[in-house]
């Protein structure tokens, strides 16, 4: 029996895959959070990519130390140069990316050849450190991991994971 999201994916003749039904999931109800406590749960778009390898808790753990590696740096990066607005999200983004390509490269080569380890995303460490730097690591990770969950919930119960 397939369920109502499978059919209305099917209908859409392929224009809808896991990964954007997931991303719009976790943006309502990321939407829904902000509104209720005024918290971005790491970004709008990692609860999206959280929940399709909540399956997969070294890669989720990977990210998550990435992003507080990435927010490390950023601070200690804020300490010697001017790091306001934009330049200091596009340096998060940098941070991010660069280490989760290296560090994640790293590990996802023996932890990849195990089938253990995958990278989420390259972008997401550093929005999700970006977020933290902003509101705080506990609350950040804290709406991070909650949505994700629920976004997972949604996702099987649609029959999608």
């Amino acid at each position: 029996m397939r369920t109502a999201m499978a059919r209305c994916c099917e209908n859409m003749r392929g224009a809808c895959d896991v990964l954007t039904v997931a991303i719009a999931i976790g943006l309502v109800l990321g939407f829904i959070l902000f509104e209720l406590t005024g918290v971005i749960a790491g970004g709008l778009v990692s609860p999206g990519y959280f929940a399709l390898y909540w399956d997969r808790p070294a890669s989720i753990a990977l990210a998550l130390g990435i992003a507080v590696l990435t927010l490390f740096l950023l601070r200690l990066a804020g300490m010697v140069t001017l790091l306001y607005g934009r330049r200091r999200f596009l340096m998060a983004l940098l941070l991010g990316f660069f280490l989760q390509w290296s560090l994640g490269g790293l590990v996802m080569g023996v932890g990849f050849a195990l089938g253990r380890a995958e990278i989420i995303g390259y972008l997401v460490p550093g929005i999700v450190a970006h977020e933290m730097d902003r509101q705080g690591m506990g609350a950040t990770l804290a709406a991070l991991l909650l949505l994700s969950a629920l976004t997972r919930l949604v996702l099987q119960l649609g029959g999608m994971v």
